[in-house]
């Protein structure tokens, strides 16, 4: 059985658990064998940074590399699968196999797979035109019947955080949790149009794949498009809090994202510190302090002031 990182095991105890994440690694090494069989894989060592999900790279008996995924936990990856066979290889890595049961899935593997992040800051401009040309080829109109999260649903966190703090508000600043909030609900009023949208796009879920840039990782959302593009004000966590000029920084991908979707600077603005905000009480419901929270607070903050 393949060594799994340290840093894994520590985060998903964190999560879920050390009771239901210790059954779940002592069924790993039996689910990996049946699958590897199954779809005749040769299975390499996981990859050292993972998060929520085992994540490995692959041989096909043909040779063709490829990106085992699986998790048992959450409902995540249902909603993941889903939004992955919509998207369907535009913008994004193919799927190839799945078993929707089991929650075990194999990807393209996307080569060299530089991400993303690795062009901030020195590129930034580029790295955000890249951002900006994977949400145009992945955003899909909402199907009939789904069962994706909604945006607005999400925004039912931040009343989580209040309560949480028997009405107050712990260690966050109040203006920004009640701005945040606010945002939530006018923006979601307001959309100009609702679509299906990857879920959290941002400078380590877009690869290299040749001489193009794909995404993974798909959470599968329905919402206003705007959404989508606050997690780009907040990453490459946590190589942005050491830009020496963060607020220009920001203003600058506001900006040129507004050109680029055709999409208000203040709609840009609002999303991004709504969701800084709420991704950094996540963070903290979760035990995941290590993601640093308060980095994506220092975020919102310098979007709150930000003069559009």
């Amino acid at each position: 059985m393949f060594h799994l990182p340290e840093d894994f095991l520590h985060f998903m105890r964190e999560v879920y658990g050390t009771e239901a994440a210790n059954a779940w690694f002592q069924c790993l090494p039996s689910l990996l064998e049946e699958y590897a069989q199954r779809w005749q894989l040769t299975l390499l060592s996981p990859f050292e940074n993972l998060s929520l999900h085992y994540v490995a790279p692959a041989i096909c008996a043909d040779g063709t590399p490829v990106i085992l995924k699986t998790s048992a936990f959450s409902d995540e990856f249902e909603h993941g699968l889903a939004a992955l066979r919509i998207f369907n290889g535009r913008g994004i890595a193919r799927l190839l196999e799945c078993d929707e049961e089991k929650k075990v899935m194999v990807l393209e593997r996307l080569q060299p797979g530089t991400m993303l992040e690795s062009l901030v800051p020195e590129q930034d401009v580029q790295a955000t035109s890249i951002l900006a040309g994977i949400m145009r080829q992945l955003w899909r109109p909402v199907p009939r019947e789904h069962t994706f999260p909604t945006v607005e649903q999400l925004g039912q966190d931040l009343t989580q955080l209040r309560a949480s703090y028997a009405g107050g508000y712990g260690p966050f600043p109040p203006r920004l949790v009640d701005e945040a909030m606010d945002l939530f609900a006018t923006l979601s009023a307001s959309a100009p149009q609702t679509m299906l949208l990857h879920g959290d796009l941002h400078h380590y879920n877009i690869l290299r794949s040749g001489d193009t840039w794909l995404a993974i990782d798909p959470k599968g959302v329905v919402g206003d498009p705007g959404y989508e593009v606050a997690a780009s004000l907040f990453n490459p966590l946590p190589r942005i809090l050491l830009v020496p000029d963060l607020e220009q920084m920001l203003a600058r991908r506001v900006a040129q994202l507004s050109e680029e979707l055709g999409m208000e600077r203040a709609r840009i603005r609002g999303w991004g510190l709504a969701q800084s905000v709420r991704n950094a009480w996540s963070m903290m419901s979760h035990n995941q302090l290590s993601m640093n929270p308060q980095g994506v607070l220092r975020c919102a903050e310098i979007l709150s002031r930000l003069t559009v």
